[in-house]
């Protein structure tokens, strides 16, 4: 079978076969349909590699709460009414349970189409319903691979009088306030890190430098994202999308050249270079007072350092919400915790996040 990408064949599967049969076996039904739940696809980046699992034709079908009750009746008809396969792909999955689709089978047991509540899913996979607004802890608590999730996938139709397109709109970007939070906590990061690989390189651990190196360029391509009002998705596709980012070249070259290098001097070279570049994006944001983008000694010791904690203090000192400047620089919740374990289930990371507020 050729390759089709998801969104592609899934918008199509719509278009073709859910829409006539919805039509048909379920008449007057006020709906969505959508796919936002997560896979590569979402954000264009599947390739024939994505369709060995959790890929196929599928989507996503929201009915308003006053339609709740008729989810039996679509699920029914559906089961009763999808074809077996669909541009030459099944239609059904097997493995994995039902916490995952598995792998497109002709003799799977379960097919691709889901049917929710729409306010009911918003408020499983955020932890709350944004169309009712969106608070500053909704939006700590929401790691940025789901927001990329939500935003990003496709609308194959909206008949819930738009809700589910309002629901995308309020998950566009971060109020400035809250930007200037998150922003300032990844440079707390970045100063908290930045002086240690010229430390362990001084003391002969090569290894400990390329390591803490790689913490800085992951956490620098994170917080190039957020520069640019991308939403960072999880570490598979973190080093494409930065390098997607229209001026971010100079950076990937820079941040290679530490990643790769056996000389000290080259990788703080590199390191420097991206740091500058970072600062500069930094002050082309408005969101604070400018500040010196040139790196310089670290103290009295023969290392290479921004200060990143003078862009941290400068973003905070923006800040006009008090409450939320008072908050400890720790940021959205994938900032501190990267169990995939806590950032896939929204009530874990809002006990997190409730739990590091100030008493």
């Amino acid at each position: 079978m050729a390759f089709v990408p998801g969104l592609t064949l899934c918008r199509r599967f719509h278009h073709e076969v859910l829409a006539p049969l919805l039509a048909d076996r379920c008449p007057g039904l006020r709906y969505a349909a959508a796919l936002l739940d997560g896979g590569s696809e979402l954000l264009g980046l599947d390739t024939a590699r994505s369709t060995d699992h959790d890929w196929g034709p599928r989507a996503q079908l929201f009915v308003a709460a006053r339609d709740a009750d008729r989810i039996p009746e679509v699920r029914a008809a559906l089961d009763a009414g999808l074809p077996a396969e669909f541009l030459g792909w099944p239609t059904r999955y097997v493995g994995h349970g039902d916490a995952r689709l598995g792998v497109v089978d002709a003799n799977g047991d379960r097919h691709g189409v889901t049917v929710d509540e729409v306010g009911g899913w918003l408020r499983d996979r955020l932890g709350f319903d944004p169309t009712r607004g969106v608070a500053v802890g909704d939006w700590l608590a929401t790691p940025t691979q789901r927001l990329a999730e939500v935003t990003g996938g496709a609308v194959f139709h909206d008949g819930l009088d738009g809700a589910l397109t309002a629901a995308r709109a309020a998950l566009s970007w971060y109020p400035d306030d809250v930007w200037r939070h998150v922003l300032a906590a990844a440079w707390t990061r970045v100063a908290q890190a930045e002086h240690l690989p010229g430390r362990c390189a001084e003391v002969g651990d090569e290894l400990g430098s390329r390591v803490v190196t790689a913490v800085l360029a992951h956490d620098l391509m994170r917080l190039g994202l957020l520069l640019h009002r991308r939403w960072p998705p999880y570490d598979k596709w973190l080093g494409t999308l930065f390098a997607r980012l229209p001026p971010a070249a100079p950076v990937v070259a820079a941040l290679t050249d530490a990643l790769a290098s056996d000389a000290w001097a080259a990788r703080q070279a590199g390191l420097a270079r991206a740091l500058e570049t970072l600062a500069a994006w930094t002050n082309d944001t408005g969101l604070a007072i400018p500040v010196d983008p040139a790196v310089r000694p670290f103290h009295r010791r023969p290392f290479l350092v921004l200060h990143a904690g003078r862009f941290a203090a400068a973003l905070r000192a923006a800040i006009t919400d008090p409450t939320l400047r008072a908050r400890p620089p720790f940021g959205a919740v994938d900032q501190y915790v990267h169990s995939a374990d806590v950032l896939t289930h929204p009530d874990r990371t809002r006990r997190v996040c409730t739990a590091l507020l100030p008493p």
